[in-house]
């Protein structure tokens, strides 16, 4: 902690992946992050806080969706895109006149944010802790072999139990809608706005976005991709048909291990793709898995990682 309140940069445990946070009141700490990623100064970061009551001061307008999300997921996998409060640097915004806030499922972390915040701390801006683009860590591991001499620290708090992204919803109006799939499920995300007369719409397109003007993290049409070319398919015969003709043309191919639990699926996801990459295949290949709850968000990162760089 005493790292980020001096402007540091420490790789930190979420529930979700690993982030490479540093002090979000501290606007060059925060320039650091996007230097050390290689990441657009254009690409806006989530802001991490303690609890609902510090994510409302960080909104100019905290609306029922909201609210309403905020009480069923936080501590978890949700991000909220709100209107930005004047609190919030530009830097953190990417100069855009919102802000996406989230309340990580990590005790760690969580304590880090207490404390941070009682030092007058808004929170910490954290992507994350990789180099722009490429796979996700879940592992302190992971983060050591990306950015081990570019980073001031790596609190390890083990493996990531969700294994993907939070799912980000944009809750300026309503309807709230997705634009980001993650690891709160699209599905329970309707029924609890359906509770409370509310309703949600995806604004979800896998190709949708190709610029480094996107409203919110992970929105780019190539992102999370292993060095190795990815080709995905949606039955088991596509995948074994396209193994037999790489292997055909004399290529070495990885064939990603497909879980039928998609929990698993997802909690394994990064760490299966850093060994296809790590194995020096000359191809991965991967069955995508259905679209409903959880599985939407392993076949976005799926389909986002095999796209054309």
């Amino acid at each position: 902690m005493d790292l980020l309140s001096t402007g540091r940069l420490v790789a930190v445990p979420t529930e979700t992946v690993y982030g490479l946070a540093a002090d979000a009141s501290n606007e060059s700490a925060v320039d650091a992050i996007f230097r050390t990623k290689g990441r657009p100064t254009t690409h806006p970061l989530i802001l991490h806080v303690a609890d609902i009551a510090h994510a409302r001061r960080l909104s100019r307008s905290w609306t029922a969706p909201a609210e309403v999300l905020a009480r069923l997921c936080w501590p978890g996998p949700l991000s909220i895109l709100t209107e930005a409060s004047t609190n919030v640097p530009q830097v953190v915004t990417a100069g855009r006149d919102t802000v996406v806030l989230r309340v990580p499922d990590h005790p760690a972390t969580l304590r880090i944010l207490h404390a941070l915040h009682d030092r007058g701390s808004i929170g910490i801006a954290a992507p994350s802790a990789n180099r722009f683009g490429s796979i996700s860590p879940t592992t302190a591991p992971h983060v050591m072999a990306e950015l081990d001499t570019q980073i001031d620290a790596v609190l390890d708090g083990g493996p990531c139990r969700v294994g993907v992204e939070s799912t980000i919803i944009d809750c300026r109006r309503e309807p709230a809608t997705i634009l980001r799939p993650g690891g709160i499920e699209a599905e329970a995300i309707a029924v609890a706005l359906a509770e409370h007369g509310l309703s949600v719409v995806s604004g979800h397109d896998v190709a949708a976005v190709d610029t480094s003007g996107a409203i919110a993290p992970g929105m780019l049409r190539s992102h999370y991709a292993p060095r190795t070319p990815l080709a995905v398919f949606g039955t088991q015969a596509e995948v074994d048909g396209a193994r037999r003709r790489a292997e055909a043309r004399g290529q070495r191919v990885s064939v990603l291990p497909h879980e039928d639990d998609v929990y698993e699926y997802s909690r394994r996801l990064y760490s299966a793709l850093r060994q296809c990459d790590e194995d020096a295949a000359d191809l991965i290949v991967a069955l995508l898995p259905d679209p409903a709850g959880l599985g939407a968000a392993v076949r976005d990162r799926l389909l986002r990682a095999s796209a054309k760089r």
